[in-house]
């Protein structure tokens, strides 16, 4: 896409392939479309996965419609209507949108490189609330936490490895220099060749830790090269890049099941125990936050570990109602 060509608003294009847009939206992405050939080609090759679903343009239960598109995606069976209606109907267009941006991200990478000119097939990987691990077509394996979706292409036949994520993934890239892989996070992106590292992306910040490996990470004119061992984290109003050294491995829970801090700060302890517990602990006592903790916890229950962190900062721990507070 030029850079000259103005963005559509992926809601826009939603209501527009669903025939719920008013005229004057309709209007709106006929502009946009007919602005450039790259327009044109990336919202006729959209519409073709949206209507291989049968479609927005009948008088069919749009639930179902997505459900069908989501199987096309998938390129598996989808889950009973009955476990999924009530989720469906409170998060629909949420839902919706977010597949149409994940589809136009690698669609969009797809078309900035050279790629074959054959219709273009997607796969999308929801794991829902569950850890699901994942083998792409060139042999790299990714592992997507629960409540993460993925978006790739069913083959790699261009000069690039393009894939989409919303959440939480561990990467671990098969080498190929020629073919550089490439992971769009919101407005970040991630360029490697061959390494492993973790990638999450919770409430408008993106965090990236590399395991093995260089990772380029880059955001609009800004872009930064992560080793073994360096992290970086950025919100979406952020604008510059920086990156420290990683302490322990938090994120690898989810692949391990350990919580393993190398001075790592309690803030951050606490923060990822909120998330696997789905418990809520707050530091009332800021001077802790940045106190160093160094172990490893495997199979301790909430309790068991609440206990080790106060007999270890000699800290008060207060039960009020579902809080945890450490004083």
């Amino acid at each position: 896409m030029n850079s000259t060509d103005p963005p559509i608003d992926d809601n826009l294009l939603v209501k527009h392939l669903a025939g719920e847009a008013t005229p004057a939206e309709h209007l709106l992405v006929e502009d946009w479309v007919t602005a450039s050939d790259t327009n044109r080609k990336l919202y006729v090759d959209f519409k073709l996965i949206w209507d291989q679903s049968p479609a927005a343009t009948r008088n069919v239960n749009k639930d179902d419609a997505f459900l069908r598109l989501q199987n096309r995606l998938k390129n598996t069976t989808p889950e009973p209507r009955t476990a999924l209606t009530k989720r469906l109907k409170t998060t629909h267009w949420l839902g919706l949108a977010a597949s149409v941006i994940l589809i136009c991200t690698v669609l969009w990478l797809t078309f900035n490189h050279v790629y074959d000119k054959g219709s273009v097939s997607f796969v999308k990987i929801d794991s829902q609330n569950k850890v699901h691990k994942q083998t792409l077509p060139d042999g790299s394996v990714i592992t997507l936490n629960s409540h993460s979706v993925l978006v790739y292409p069913g083959k790699f036949t261009g000069n690039i490895r393009p894939v989409s994520l919303q959440g939480e993934a561990f990467f671990k890239i098969t080498p190929n220099k020629t073919k550089p892989f490439i992971i769009k996070v919101n407005d970040v992106t991630v360029r490697v060749v061959g390494t492993s590292f973790n990638i999450k992306s919770r409430n408008g910040k993106t965090e990236v830790i590399v395991e093995t490996g260089i990772v380029q990470v880059s955001k609009k004119q800004n872009s930064i090269n992560l080793n073994p061992g360096e992290q970086l984290s950025v919100t979406s109003q952020q604008g510059f890049l920086s990156k420290e050294l990683s302490r322990g491995k938090l994120y690898n829970y989810y692949l391990t099941g350990q919580l393993v801090c190398n001075k790592t700060p309690l803030h951050e302890l606490v923060q990822t125990l909120n998330e696997v517990y789905n418990a809520h602990i707050v530091i009332v006592n800021k001077s802790l936050e940045n106190q160093p903790i160094t172990t490893t916890f495997q199979g301790q229950s909430l309790d068991e570990i609440v206990g080790i962190i106060a007999d270890t900062f000699k800290i008060t721990v207060i039960h009020n109602n579902q809080q945890i507070l450490f004083k």
